[in-house]
């Protein structure tokens, strides 16, 4: 499972564990403190009016004192208020009073006068001198339609001498809880969708770091030419910032080390054959010799020497290009008149082999690029081309579009690659006897037209042609 994917699960998980719990406990208390609110409101309605009713409790005019009649139209009241966008258009108290054997000697409800209420928990706690409440169903056909009563005493000094209970009916607070709790829903639903967005971006963030970091060490690991990647702002200066920069640095040292220890194991053996040459004609110019033998190993001393001067230029323009992660510049390059640019200062070594040149080159194709970079490997190409043509040959330049790209091609008339040198042919060093003398050359012409060819997101070959026998080598860079 891809990190990214672990770590959205993880925050999702976390997140409705917790967005179950808080919501779980929010909705269990929406109701009970809604009706503890309103119990408490009854408490103190319940007080007050116990207090009004006493004169009449006292002096026996429960039934059509004054506190009964202040009540008498209570019923028919219509407050038409409007709360939190609920209409109330009637009242919903009811007032009780028992005297102190619970029967009951006032009720807004008529009918419900000399009842006997004696064993209701409201009156008979009260009646003990206990708080007394309860919540009872308001008929024994409808259980889930709680009425919630709340008793206060009526005092004679320190003497109880009857109850009085408000009533409540549940059922009034219903729309407020129902709201509460869908708003409660609601906003739960939409913070579970921005926490879910919020954690999706965060673990595309994370995994999304951490995969281009990963391409980046992949793509170093099997030599590649890759830049650092950039993690963008929301990285900052976090972590990852830090992680790739540790990253870059390491491959510099990893690479710089490597590379000298590379160089120096391959020069040295490059170094070796030229070197004993000129070791073994310079002892023997210290003997008595012919002057045509001094003439012959003077000439191999000089002709080694050049090799060696040679092999240290590419050597170094090879290192430079090496070294780049990327182009500085980029230039529109006209790939037809630079290659005829070099062909004109190659014209002695044609001359000298008398060997024709097909151009098919074209006009106007342009790629962009560094135009230094890409006559060297062009340079290089036809260093090839020529060296490996016999006497008296041809070589075919070919330059055409295709697509997006342009291909640009050397065709010469030489032996061709053997099977054993195709899969080196690119590989620092290696080089093949050319033409009639024999000689090698640096083995660092096909790798510096590579690395010049990555640098330019390009490709190259070399492969054997028929009809007639040669070698081919195209390069195609992006227009």
């Amino acid at each position: 499972m891809r990190i990214g994917l672990r770590l959205l699960l993880g925050f999702f998980l976390v997140l409705g564990i917790s967005l179950f719990v808080v919501l779980r406990v929010l909705l269990d208390e929406v109701k009970p403190g809604t009706r503890l609110a309103m119990e408490d409101s009854l408490i103190d309605a319940a007080y007050t009016l116990a207090q009004l009713a006493t004169p009449d409790m006292k002096a026996g005019t429960m039934a059509d004192g004054f506190f009964a009649r202040s009540l008498q139209g209570l019923h028919a009241a219509r407050p038409g208020a409007h709360i939190g966008g609920f209409s109330k258009d009637r009242i919903d108290y009811r007032i009780s009073i028992t005297d102190a054997q619970g029967i009951v000697r006032f009720d807004t409800q008529p009918e419900a006068v000399g009842q006997d209420h004696s064993r209701w928990n409201d009156v008979v706690r009260t009646l003990r001198g206990e708080y007394g409440a309860r919540s009872s169903p308001a008929s024994p056909y409808d259980v889930d339609n709680t009425v919630m009563h709340v008793a206060a005493p009526i005092r004679d000094g320190d003497r109880i001498i009857g109850v009085l209970t408000v009533s409540r009916p549940n059922q009034r607070l219903q729309p407020y809880i129902d709201r509460s709790e869908q708003r409660i829903l609601r906003w739960s639903w939409v913070l579970l969708g921005l926490s879910l967005l919020i954690g999706v971006l965060f673990s595309w963030w994370i995994a999304s770091s951490l995969s281009r970091l990963r391409g980046y060490a992949n793509a170093v690991s099997r030599g590649e030419r890759a830049p650092l990647p950039v993690l963008g702002r929301l990285s900052g200066s976090t972590e990852f910032s830090d992680l790739a920069g540790a990253l870059e640095r390491m491959r510099l040292k990893l690479e710089d080390k490597a590379y000298v220890e590379s160089y120096v194991h391959t020069l040295t053996h490059e170094l070796k054959s030229p070197l004993a040459a000129i070791r073994g004609a310079a002892e023997l110019l210290q003997e008595e010799l012919a002057s045509a033998d001094r003439q012959r190993f003077a000439g191999n001393i000089q002709r080694q020497a050049e090799r060696l001067r040679l092999l240290v230029d590419k050597l170094l323009q090879l290192a430079h290009v090496e070294q780049m992660r990327g182009l500085a510049t980029r230039e529109p390059v006209d790939l037809s008149a630079l290659t005829r640019e070099l062909l004109a200062r190659l014209e002695p070594r044609l001359r000298l082999k008398s060997i024709r040149v097909r151009d098919e080159l074209g006009q106007g194709h342009v790629v962009r690029g560094d135009p230094f970079l890409i006559g060297q490997a062009l340079q290089n190409l036809l260093d090839n081309a020529i060296d490996f043509s016999p006497a008296h040959g041809e070589l075919w330049l070919h330059l055409r579009a295709e697509g997006d790209q342009l291909e640009w091609s050397v065709r010469d008339q030489g032996p061709g690659i053997p099977d054993y040198a195709r899969e080196r042919l690119f590989e620092r060093f290696y080089s093949l006897p050319r033409g009639e003398t024999g000689d090698k050359g640096s083995g660092l012409g096909l790798c510096l037209v590579k690395e010049v060819s990555d640098l330019h997101g390009g490709q190259v070959w070399v492969e054997n042609v028929s009809q007639p026998t040669g070698c081919l080598a195209r390069w195609r860079l992006p227009a």
